[in-house]
């Protein structure tokens, strides 16, 4: 039967108990990992947030009653022992924080009986994810996730510090607003006082922290809770945390310093690691032309080669017919790898078919400085060797060049890039690569819409020099937008705000809203501007993936305490689920069942 507290208080955390408390009585409490009848003597691990402590019920010390009692525990147990501290009798356990003292039970209390949990509560758990989150409760008991959740919030509590010293105020937003649909889905939730109307929860605070620069509070930040109704992947969930900024009269340069000194004292405080500054910066441009990717990983090399000029004229139909298109050629060395077995080159060739390629060319170098290609029967062996020295190539390394549109060669190489360095072994967790993309497009055309987007959103302030190309070329236009990357993930962004009335006006016009369209979707913001608004900039990181690559997790779900799957679900709690047919009727809401399309 489970015992109360009966006035008993803790007085230790596990492995708050170490040798300078030797001698002492303490009282400690927590979960059973494991018991050991070893006959007159029993040997029990406790465990808590902390970590794990021994403790010895032996008969002659803690009498028959403790003992019998002791005898019965099992694993997750809670309870709370009094005894005394002593240094360990038999080997050191280097493991353990608490390796070398035990404590040596006196009074035992069962607070709390467990029945036999469905997988074991242990570190690195091989149980399957489904069923783990099924039981996250026990699942969050592990050692790894305790410390993936302690490590979140010293993350938000530094952060916190820092921006307060640094004159930010902390300022909520609200959570239930008008929908502006531009980007991905919102939720939506509907109002019983307002019959067919709705609120959206927010995909980010974006409007209402810069009406906060308008109402003159300078320095915002929130850890602001974002919903985003849109497909999961590693680092995606429906709901997550940013830590939210917004600054005024600055520009780029004071947001990015800024934001320098404070993952400095994150990655510092946190990881003890230093972050030299100043933190690398690449416009947009060059991140594309020399990784293939807007959030390039810093921590290898194998740089993408240019190389449409050294094969131009070349007679290889693939390299032809993409220049022709007005594509180009590029390619990455893979150095050391011309050994690779066929069977991996064709499963290469299989993966970037997965990200737009119709093929993917190669070229190993043997030691013997000859070739052996897929594509050398077609090129002249003058022309190969300059394809090979426009590559950096030598003997011993592995060629792959992409032939298509930029976007596609950029997707494909940029990908294929990152699979080759995850083969090589080349991505070190405790390594940290930071880089500042700057000088993002400001639109994007969309082919499926025949519409420029914004490729942040439309209150992105343009470069002043690009403003002349607004309507002659507005793909031409770059933004001062900026984003901060950590080991090929991008982390957060940001940007400088349009705070001019006539160039929000232009930006509308440019993708596609009419007056009306735009006072609808964001008539109140538009209306504050018209009294007043400073120059201002922000930034939000997600802070979710900040700590997953703190922490060297694989998925944010190790670092939030009750995710969603990939569908959306919460497989413990069952959500989302029908609800009672009355509460529908109160908001006027009928749910239909959807006819299956028909077959073709």
């Amino acid at each position: 039967m489970a015992e109360s507290m009966k006035g008993l208080h803790r007085s230790h955390r596990c492995t708050e108990v170490s040798r300078e408390n030797i001698g002492q009585t303490v009282t400690v409490m927590g979960w059973v990992q494991k018991s050991r009848n070893k006959g007159g003597i029993i040997f029990t691990d406790l465990r808590d947030r902390s970590g794990i402590l021994q403790v010895i019920f032996e008969e002659k010390e803690c009498g028959s009653a403790v003992f019998e009692k002791a005898a019965t525990l099992h694993s997750e147990y809670v309870i709370a022992v009094e005894g005394v501290v002593e240094a360990r009798q038999g080997a050191v356990n280097e493991n353990l924080a608490t390796g070398d003292i035990e404590v040596r039970a006196r009074s035992l209390r069962i607070l709390s009986e467990s029945e036999t949990p469905p997988f074991p509560i242990e570190r690195d758990s091989k149980t399957r994810e489904e069923m783990r989150l099924k039981y996250r409760y026990l699942d969050l008991r592990r050692p790894d996730l305790q410390r993936n959740l302690m490590v979140r919030s010293q993350v938000a509590m530094v952060t916190r510090a820092f921006l307060a010293e640094e004159g930010f105020l902390e300022i909520e937003t609200p959570t239930l607003i008008k929908s502006t649909p531009e980007g991905a889905r919102d939720y939506l939730v509907p109002s019983r006082v307002h019959p067919g109307s709705f609120y959206a929860l927010p995909q980010s605070p974006q409007l209402f922290k810069q009406l906060l620069m308008c109402s003159g509070y300078d320095r915002y930040f929130q850890l602001a809770r974002c919903y985003r109704d849109e497909d999961l992947r590693a680092d995606r969930q429906p709901e997550f945390t940013q830590i939210d900024m917004e600054l005024s009269f600055v520009d780029v340069e004071d947001v990015l310093e800024v934001n320098e000194r404070l993952l400095k004292r994150l990655f510092k405080e946190v990881c003890n690691v230093d972050v030299e500054l100043p933190i690398p910066r690449l416009t947009w441009k060059e991140a594309m032309d020399r990784f293939g990717s807007d959030k390039p990983d810093m921590r290898f090399g194998m740089e993408l080669h240019d190389v449409s000029d050294v094969v131009r004229g070349c007679e290889f139909v693939v390299f032809k017919s993409a220049l022709e298109a007005g594509g180009s050629v590029r390619g990455i060395n893979a150095e050391g790898q011309a050994g690779m077995p066929r069977k991996k080159i064709d499963a290469l060739v299989e993966y970037a078919k997965g990200f737009g390629a119709k093929g993917l060319a190669y070229l190993a170098i043997h030691e013997d400085g000859s070739y052996k290609s897929s594509f050398a029967k077609f090129m002249k062996p003058e022309e190969l060797d300059a394809l090979v020295a426009a590559m950096g190539g030598k003997p011993g390394d592995l060629l792959f060049f992409a032939a298509d549109k930029n976007k596609v060669v950029f997707d494909v190489l940029g990908n294929l890039r990152l699979e080759l360095a995850r083969q090589m072994d080349l991505l070190k967790k405790d390594e940290f690569k930071f880089l500042w993309v700057t000088e993002f497009p400001l639109f994007e055309y969309s082919e499926e819409e025949g519409r420029y987007k914004s490729t942040h959103h439309p209150f992105t302030m343009p470069m002043e020099e690009d403003w002349h190309l607004i309507d002659s070329d507005p793909g031409a236009v770059r933004s001062k937008a900026y984003d901060i990357v950590l080991n090929g993930t991008e982390l957060g962004g940001g940007s400088v705000r349009i705070h001019q009335a006539d160039i929000q006006e232009k930006m509308f016009e440019k993708l596609g809203f009419t007056p009306e369209s735009a006072k609808e979707r964001f008539g109140f913001l538009l209306e504050a501007f018209k009294y007043g608004v400073p120059p201002h900039a922000g930034l939000a990181y997600g802070l979710d993936r900040v700590v997953m690559l703190m922490v060297g997790a694989d998925s944010i779900r190790d670092v939030i305490a009750f995710p969603k799957v990939k569908d959306g679900s919460c497989l413990m709690c069952e959500a989302p689920s029908a609800v009672d047919p009355a509460q529908l009727a109160e908001l006027g809401i009928a749910v239909e069942e959807q006819a299956d399309e028909p077959q073709e």
